[in-house]
C-alpha cells in the first residue's frame, strides 16, 4: 500500500497537521479512558469512538498501532476543573451513594464499573486497546515518578501532600492557555486557594490521607496519587517517553493534560506527546446532559433496557466530526438505525448471492473501490466522518440495484466491500442483529405463512400474521430478496 498522510487537528499547535510517527508506520497512541465510579455514558463513548476511528483509520493504511486507554480506579476527585483538583475521591463518594450500597467496598465498586464498561466497550464494536493500565496496578511507578520529580527540583512536599511546582514549566499553558501562577482560573470559577502551596497553578502529585478508603504507603506517609501522575506513568510504561498521540475530550484539556504534559516532561526533559487531539462535547436533545433533566443516557440503559441496536448507537455518536459539538437526538438515533438496517439488509442480499453462484462478469466492484477510498480518503482528513458515511452507504445502492440478478463475482466484490467497510468504520452488523433472545425459527415460519397466504390472495390472514409478528416485536421490510424480518427497538 502507498504511503498515506493521515492529518488531524492538534489542541497544542491548533491546527490540522499531518500525524507522524517518531517510528514509521507505527502509532504509538495514549487515550484516557473512564474513571470507573458509574456507568459510562455516551458522551464517554464518544469520546472513546474517537480513538477507535482513529486506530482503525491508522490500520486501513496499513499501520500498526500500540494502543492504550488507562481506567482510574483512584485519585479522581470531584472537583476535577481546577488546577489542583478537591473534594472527595470520585471512587469513595460512589460508594457512599444509593447505588453504592449494593457494594461490600471500593474495591469491589471498582472491578463492577470496569467490567461493565469494558461490556459497552465491546457491544459498540469499539477495538480493544493493547493494554487497559488501571492506576492501582501501577502505584510503585507513581511513587518513583514523585521521588525524581522532588529530586530534580520540579515538586515539593507540604504537610497535606507533595505537589508540583508550576513555576518550574516554562511551556504551561501550552494545550490550555491558562499561564497564570496566581490567578488561574478554569471557566469562571477560581481555584481552590491552598496556604500550602506556592503558587495556587500547583497540583498534587500525591495526597497525604490516611483516612482514605484507597491509600498506599509512601516516603510521605500513607496517602493515594494525584489523578494526573497517573496517565504520564501508565503513558510511559506501555508506549516510551515520547509518544506520538494523545488523546482524550475537549473537557481534559484544563487541567489534566496540562498537568500531564508538565510533569511528563519534566520527568524526562523530552516531549511527552507530539500530536494532541480532543472530541467536542456531546449534548442531548439541546441541553448538557444531566439526570436532573431526563436525558442523561448510559450504553446499558439503551442497548439493553430500550433494545437499541448497539451499532445503531455507534452510527449516532460518530455521526458528526469529532471536532464539532453533537447534539444526540432520537431523531438522529432513528436514522442511524434505519441505515444500519440497510447495511444488514445489503449483507443478506450479497450472502444470497454468492449462495446462488450466478456466472458473470464483476460488474460493480471498480465502482465500490472508488466509494471506499473516498471513504478512507474523508477519515484522513482529520477524521471526517459524516463523509466517510455518506460515501460508504453509497455503495449499498450500488449492490441493491443488482439485486437478484447479481453475478458471483460481483457478490465477492460486495463483501470484500463491506467488510472493508466495516474494518474503517465497525457499522455493518455481520453479526445477529438482535439484542434479544428470540426463536428465529418461529418467526421465519411467521413470515413464511404470510407469504403464502399472501400469494393465495388471502389477505386478512397476511394482515392477522403481521399484526401478531408486530407484538412480538417483529418489523418485516420489503427488499429485493423479498420479505426480511428484524427485531423493532426501543427508538420511539
Amino acid at each position: 500500500m502507498s504511503e498515506r498522510i493521515f492529518r488531524l487537528f492538534d489542541t497544542e499547535t491548533r491546527t490540522v497537521k499531518a500525524l507522524v510517527p517518531s517510528e514509521p508506520g507505527h502509532l504509538r497512541f495514549y487515550s484516557c479512558g473512564p474513571t470507573v465510579y458509574s456507568y459510562a455514558h455516551i458522551g464517554n463513548f464518544r469520546t472513546f469512538l474517537t480513538a477507535d476511528l482513529i486506530v482503525r483509520t491508522a490500520e486501513a493504511i496499513g499501520w500498526r498501532v500500540s494502543y492504550v486507554s488507562n481506567i482510574t480506579d483512584v485519585g479522581h476527585l470531584t472537583s476535577d476543573d481546577v488546577a489542583d483538583a478537591t473534594g472527595d475521591d470520585k471512587m469513595e463518594r460512589a460508594l457512599k451513594s444509593k447505588e453504592g450500597e449494593q457494594f461490600q467496598n471500593v474495591w469491589e465498586l471498582a472491578g463492577h464499573y470496569a467490567t461493565a464498561f469494558q461490556q459497552d466497550w465491546d457491544q459498540l464494536g469499539l477495538k480493544r486497546p493493547l493494554v487497559w493500565p488501571r492506576a492501582t496496578e501501577h502505584m510503585r511507578e507513581q511513587i518513583l515518578a514523585v521521588e525524581k520529580l522532588i529530586a530534580d527540583g520540579f515538586a515539593y512536599e507540604t504537610p497535606t501532600g507533595v505537589y508540583f511546582d508550576s513555576a518550574t514549566f516554562a511551556r504551561r499553558g501550552a494545550l490550555s492557555g491558562n499561564t497564570e501562577l496566581d490567578n488561574l482560573k478554569s471557566g469562571a470559577r477560581d481555584v481552590v486557594l491552598d496556604g500550602n502551596k506556592r503558587h495556587q497553578a500547583d497540583f498534587a502529585l500525591w495526597k497525604k490521607d490516611d483516612k482514605h478508603l484507597m491509600q498506599w504507603y509512601s516516603p510521605w506517609g500513607w496517602g493515594f496519587p494525584g489523578w494526573h501522575i497517573e496517565c504520564s506513568v501508565m503513558a510511559m510504561a506501555y508506549l516510551g517517553e515520547t509518544i506520538d498521540l494523545h488523546g482524550g475530550g475537549e473537557d481534559l484539556i484544563f487541567p489534566h493534560h496540562e498537568c500531564e504534559l508538565a510533569q511528563s516532561e519534566s520527568l524526562t526533559g523530552k516531549p511527552f506527546a507530539n500530536h494532541w487531539i480532543h472530541t467536542k462535547f456531546l449534548s442531548v436533545e439541546g441541553e448538557k446532559m444531566a439526570k436532573s433533566k431526563g436525558n442523561f443516557f448510559t450504553v446499558r440503559e439503551l442497548v439493553q433496557d430500550k433494545g437499541i441496536h448497539p451499532l445503531a448507537l455507534r452510527y449516532a455518536l460518530i455521526s458528526v466530526p469529532y471536532g464539532k459539538p453533537a447534539n444526540f437526538t432520537m431523531d438522529l438515533l432513528r436514522d442511524s438505525e434505519a441505515k444500519v438496517m440497510r447495511y444488514d439488509e445489503c449483507r443478506r442480499v450479497v450472502e444470497s448471492a454468492i449462495e446462488r453462484g450466478l456466472p458473470g462478469p464483476d460488474t460493480i466492484g471498480q465502482g465500490l473501490n472508488e466509494l471506499y477510498e473516498a471513504a478512507l480518503t474523508a477519515m484522513l482528513e482529520d477524521l471526517n466522518t459524516s463523509v466517510a458515511l455518506a460515501k460508504a452507504l453509497e455503495g449499498t445502492s450500488t449492490i441493491f440495484k443488482e439485486g437478484t440478478t447479481m453475478s458471483v463475482a460481483s457478490a465477492q466484490s460486495a463483501l470484500g466491500y463491506l467488510k472493508n467497510v466495516d474494518a474503517l468504520l465497525g457499522i455493518v452488523p455481520f453479526e445477529s442483529t438482535s439484542t434479544k433472545s428470540v426463536d428465529e425459527s418461529a418467526i421465519q415460519s411467521k413470515v413464511d405463512e404470510r407469504n403464502a397466504a399472501k400469494a393465495a390472495r388471502d389477505f386478512p390472514r397476511a394482515d392477522a400474521i403481521r399484526d401478531e409478528l408486530a407484538a412480538m416485536g417483529v418489523e418485516l421490510r420489503d427488499t429485493p430478496e423479498g420479505v426480511v424480518w428484524r427485531l423493532k427497538t426501543g427508538v420511539n
